[in-house]
């Protein structure tokens, strides 16, 4: 679109280059609709197509509409395909809706946003405030365990937050310590909801609702998968006014359609040797190592290091300071390779991962799907290979049936075009929800001059390095 075409709104944002890497029909398959045809605010609007964004992806095309006119809703598609954002923009958009009906509201907890794990929340914050930006008075708060319970109060006691993004253990203690109200809270949104609505989550998530005014709370599950257990859960709380989006109705394949598998059968004394040959083989922009236990993630670790290899490792006994450096780091890619437990199998989208390493070959086809859906993301490409012991050849078979893919024997070479972005393509993928987080020591040595200006601290963790002006400023 020539600038004299554009409307004025678009006039006043830099819009980023399109990402011009080639994608699969699991997005493009679909008659895609531009943002602005969808009733959203302009400031919103504005935030969309700064981000890069153009047009809604199918799951976004559907849910959109759904949850802006207040139906409870259930959406399911499949990894990678821009589920966050598929609620975050009408989130948004009924929240400016309800401050401009009623502005006493701006000061309330207006939405809930459940995930399971904190790097799950901490990327749900950021998608919040990126697509947020040129909209005014909107307070995201990140609460997690692990985060200061002390300063979580504070924030719920002396800002406006309207949304509170956190892990449901958490949200719990603050309701029960009566900091955290709710009686204004109108949204419900569960991410990742297979894993939410399993026998740990499930009595939480209950508890929080009993605290809400449920006539009046919209609720709203997405996943890429829905078990018959989550069943329940929809018809005690959602059957009234419930809004179905499934777009995998009719598709018996679970796996994005950008991701390549390989197997490679290999005796577990010899896992390091072949782990090595495909680092020498292999074009790695970023990559997963993914083992089965806290234990086999450090001795790898120490193994891969041994051998020349830079590479990090995550797991949940780390401490949180480390945890979240480590994480902010790989997705600003200044950590090429990084070898965890399951911790990142949920809903981490970063986009220049293009290979996905099972070290550990997984117990469930569950498990499998997460993991390599760190890859090929949004209908892009991606490479993952699995190595496979004696002890795991039935469960190969097994997860190939339940999630009717392929995985095929690792070639002698493995063609790059399947999983390979030359530079000048990887230097123009578009970073719109790239955390800006400055490593800790700079962190603690400007939050108390912050302080002494005026500022209210948000987060003492490096995670949430946000402060936020005195009322009277905003």
């Amino acid at each position: 679109m020539s600038n004299e075409n554009k409307p004025e709104w678009k006039s006043q944002i830099n819009i980023p280059n399109k990402d011009v890497r080639v994608q699969t029909d699991d997005i493009t398959g679909f008659e895609r609709q531009e943002f602005d045809q969808f009733p959203l605010n302009r400031e919103l609007l504005m935030s969309i197509y700064e981000a890069g964004f153009e047009k809604a992806s199918p799951i976004q095309q559907q849910s959109i509409p759904a949850i802006i006119e207040h139906h409870h809703c259930i959406a399911r598609s499949k990894n990678g395909t821009g589920k966050t954002a598929a609620f975050v923009i009408p989130l948004l958009e009924n929240i400016y809706k309800l401050h401009k009906e009623n502005k006493n509201l701006k000061s309330s907890v207006n939405a809930l946003v459940l995930v399971p794990t904190r790097e799950l929340a901490m990327q749900t914050v950021q998608v919040i405030r990126t697509l947020s930006k040129h909209m005014q008075s909107i307070g995201v708060m990140l609460s997690c365990g692990g985060n200061s319970l002390r300063d979580d109060i504070y924030r719920l006691k002396s800002m406006d937050i309207n949304i509170v993004v956190g892990t449901p253990g958490r949200l719990l203690d603050l309701t029960q310590r009566a900091v955290l109200d709710l009686s204004n809270c109108s949204m419900f949104m569960v991410d990742e909801a297979d894993k939410m609505l399993n026998s740990d989550f499930r009595p939480v998530l209950e508890n929080l609702l009993h605290m809400m005014n449920l006539q009046n709370t919209q609720i709203c599950l997405f996943s890429a998968t829905f078990p018959k257990s989550v069943k329940s859960f929809i018809d005690k709380y959602m059957a009234d006014d419930l809004k179905e989006v499934n777009l995998m109705e009719g598709s018996d394949e679970l796996t994005l359609k950008g991701i390549t598998q390989f197997y490679c059968f290999v005796e577990e004394k010899q896992k390091l040797h072949c782990l090595n040959t495909l680092f020498s083989k292999l074009n790695i922009n970023q990559c997963i190592i993914f083992c089965n236990s806290i234990s086999r993630v450090e001795l790898l670790t120490k193994k891969i290091l041994e051998l020349g290899v830079s590479c990090f490792y995550s797991h949940s006994k780390m401490p949180i300071e480390e945890r979240n450096r480590v994480f902010h780091n790989f997705r600003k890619g200044e950590i090429r390779t990084l070898v965890c437990t399951d911790l990142l199998t949920r809903g981490i989208d970063i986009s220049t991962v293009n290979v996905v390493i099972n070290f550990d070959f997984p117990k469930s086809a569950e498990t499998y799907l997460h993991r390599i859906g760190r890859s090929g993301r949004f209908g892009h490409l991606g490479l993952a290979i699995n190595l496979v012991n004696w002890e795991d050849r039935f469960n190969l078979f097994k997860i190939e049936q339940v999630l009717n893919t392929e995985i095929k024997p690792i070639p002698n070479k493995i063609e790059d075009d399947l999983y390979v972005y030359n530079e000048e393509i990887l230097q123009s993928i578009p970073k719109p929800f790239e955390t800006r987080i400055e490593e800790t020591q700079t962190y603690l040595n400007s939050k108390n001059q912050l302080v002494d200006d005026g500022y209210s601290k948000i987060n003492s963790s490096v995670t949430n390095n946000i402060f936020v002006p005195p009322k009277n400023q905003q």
